[in-house]
């Protein structure tokens, strides 16, 4: 009776390997959703909001390099 735990383990990990992958298309397209609309409403607000957004988005970036940088080093 014990020899059967570990092939039903490795029946259910091989299970969820496979349906991986799917799952990170459905997370990938939830969140491609959600920055369009997000994107959409920001570009119907005006041209100072999109300024303001760019601008941030462009710290964020540059802060997240330099971060890296610093912990790669």
């Amino acid at each position: 009776m014990d020899d059967d735990a570990p092939a039903v383990l490795v029946a259910e990990e091989a299970l969820l390997g496979l349906l991986q992958p799917f799952w990170q298309l459905v997370i990938g397209a939830f969140v491609l959703v959600v920055v369009v609309l997000s994107v959409g409403r920001l570009a119907r607000r005006g041209r100072s909001r999109m300024t303001t957004a760019l601008l941030v988005t462009a710290a964020a970036i540059a802060g997240f390099a330099l971060v890296g940088v610093l912990l790669q080093g």
